[in-house]
C-alpha cells in the first residue's frame, strides 16, 4: 500500500503532518513531495522541526522539481494521492493540467490513471476562480475536501480538529478501517 502525500503552501501544515501520521498507522508507504511554500509553512506553523518531522514519516521523499521521479509516471503502483493542504495555486494547476512540478504532475497522474486524489483545499473566502477549479477537478475525478471542523463531535482543542480532518482524508483513500470519529 503506497500513497503519495503532497504538501502545498496553504495554511494548514499540521493537517499534512497528521495525514502522514494516519497513513503511517495504516502501514502505508508514503511518497512525500512538498512545495517550497509548503516547506516554509511547515516551519512557520509547526516549528523549525516541522519539515524533519514530516520527512521522518515518509518512506521516500521527492524534490518538488524532480519531475523524473517514479511518482510522475502512471506505471508507478500507488493507491492514490492526498494533497494536504492544497493551495489554490496547486488546485488551479491540477485543474488545467499544468504539470509544472512534481506535486502537480503526480496529482495529474492519479487523475489519468483513475486513482483516488483527495485535495484538502484550504482558502477562505473563495473566489469564482477557486470554485470553478474545484468543479473542474471534481468532474475529473478528484475529491475536494475542505478542512471543515466536525463541530458536532465537540472537539476539545485544535489538535482534535486537525486529527479529525486528517482522519477523514485518510478514510477517503479507502485503505483500511475508518480512522475518523463517526457521527452518532
Amino acid at each position: 500500500m503506497r500513497v503519495v502525500l503532497g504538501v502545498a503552501g496553504a495554511s494548514g501544515a499540521a493537517i499534512g503532518l497528521a495525514v502522514a501520521e494516519g497513513l503511517a498507522r495504516l502501514g502505508a508507504e508514503i511518497d512525500l513531495v512538498v512545495s517550497k511554500a509548503g516547506e516554509r509553512t511547515l516551519v512557520e506553523e509547526i516549528g523549525p522541526d516541522g519539515p524533519a518531522r514530516l520527512r521522518a514519516l515518509a518512506t521516500r521523499t521527492h524534490a518538488i522539481g524532480n519531475i523524473g521521479a517514479a511518482i510522475a509516471s502512471g506505471s508507478c503502483p500507488v493507491a492514490g494521492m492526498i494533497v494536504a493542504p492544497c493551495s489554490m495555486r496547486s488546485l488551479a494547476a491540477i485543474a488545467i493540467g499544468l504539470d509544472d512540478n512534481l506535486l502537480t504532475r503526480a496529482a495529474s497522474v492519479q487523475l489519468k490513471e483513475r486513482r483516488r486524489l483527495v485535495l484538502i483545499a484550504r482558502e477562505s473566502p473563495l473566489t469564482l476562480a477557486h470554485l470553478r477549479n474545484m468543479t473542474t477537478v471534481t468532474e475529473m475525478g478528484a475529491i475536494v475536501a475542505p478542512p471543515v471542523p466536525a463541530f458536532y463531535l465537540n472537539p476539545a482543542d485544535l489538535q482534535a480538529v486537525v486529527g479529525q480532518i486528517a482522519a477523514r482524508a485518510v478514510d477517503l483513500m479507502q485503505l483500511g478501517p475508518p480512522q475518523a470519529r463517526a457521527w452518532g
